[in-house]
């Protein structure tokens, strides 16, 4: 019983991250991905607004939704674990905690997820990283 709910629990993890990353987040990105292209920030400094948002919208979008189906979640979470790390560190470096402690939280719950892979329900683990 315990293994059961502790594969439930990686489950909401991963579906609640997973959906929130790619409907509050993602979503918007890849909408206006043409008007933004040009004026999304470059918090690195040298890969240009375009690959920037690029990159987002990769870890956003699609990594949340394989993280969502238990598709590769391992490897599909470092993206999105890297997009917070950004987030946090870099973009809103000056910023009060208050404001960047959603990225925190974020890259607290991908950690976790690339700690733990998809559980039980997940779809397809990775053969290149095979811990359960």
């Amino acid at each position: 019983m315990n293994s059961l709910l502790q594969d439930i629990g990686i489950l909401v993890l991963r579906v609640w991250l997973g959906g929130t990353m790619l409907f509050a987040h993602g979503w918007g990105k890849l909408a206006n991905f043409g008007e933004r292209s040009q004026s999304f920030p470059d918090p690195l400094g040298f890969l240009g607004s375009g690959l920037s948002l690029s990159l987002a919208v990769f870890a956003e979008v699609f990594c949340a939704i394989l993280v969502i189906l238990g598709v590769l979640t391992r490897l599909a979470s470092i993206p999105l674990v890297i997009t917070m790390m950004v987030a946090f560190f870099i973009f809103h470096a000056d910023d009060p905690f208050g404001r960047k402690e959603l990225a925190f939280l974020f890259m607290g719950g991908f950690i976790a997820l690339a700690l733990t892979g998809g559980g039980r329900f997940a779809i397809l683990k990775s053969k290149i990283l095979p811990l359960s």
